[in-house]
């Protein structure tokens, strides 16, 4: 299992040392949430603070979008070169079309789907798809609760990614632990997304190798 702390829940004020803490603690990404306050009620940050977690961070950015305008956030963080950039099927008209763009920029496509959104939503974009992003918790704030329904839609996720497109990974985001971290694994979750157990434990490198089942 890949695991990918959301930067979400670290300290603010000394935001450089806990993403350089948790990338020494084993982490595989950074996962970077940027909320618009639209979208979703919350906002977060901008490319000023991207670019010094960027400068921080000895492993790959994960940017997860929460945003209206998603055109414009991915060119406002390309020229930061993250692993990835997803992007929120329900706040987008044109998926195909912005897949394509951020590929263009040398940067993998991944797609966010709702907890009530069908991964059959996605079948058509799969083979265009780097990643998928399940949310297990309702968008826009941490420390929520898992929802166990999520675990039914990861195993028909991958029924259609192994079809399709077996290269293209399945992450999950929010109430990730130590509780249901092989239920995740045994659904077909390749990546988890883990803030508030990551960043709230004693120890980040025993947070995130109780992850890497």
């Amino acid at each position: 299992m890949l695991v990918a702390p959301s930067i979400l829940s670290a300290d603010f004020g000394h935001l450089a040392r806990d993403v350089q803490a948790i990338c020494e603690a084993g982490c595989d990404f950074v996962h970077v949430d940027v909320m618009d306050g639209h979208f979703v009620p919350n906002l977060t940050i901008g490319p000023v603070v991207v670019k010094s977690i960027a400068k921080a961070a000895s492993k790959p950015l994960d940017i997860h979008l929460m945003v209206e305008n998603n055109t414009f956030f991915v060119e406002l963080f390309a020229d930061i070169q993250p692993e990835y950039i997803s992007f929120h099927l329900e706040s987008e008209k044109h998926p195909h079309r912005l897949i394509q763009k951020i590929k263009s920029y040398g940067i993998k496509a991944s797609i966010v789907l709702n907890p009530h959104t069908l991964p059959e939503e996605v079948e058509f974009l799969l083979e265009d798809l780097d990643m998928i992003l399940l949310m297990s918790v309702n968008p826009g704030f941490g420390g929520q609760s898992f929802i166990p329904t999520v675990l039914e839609k990861i195993q028909r996720l991958k029924k259609l990614r192994d079809a399709r497109n077996p290269n293209c990974l399945i992450e999950v985001d929010g109430g990730v632990s130590d509780k249901n971290i092989q239920a995740l694994k045994e659904a077909g979750a390749d990546v988890v997304v883990a803030g508030s157990y990551v960043f709230k434990h004693a120890s980040l490198k025993e947070a995130i190798a109780s992850l890497k089942v």
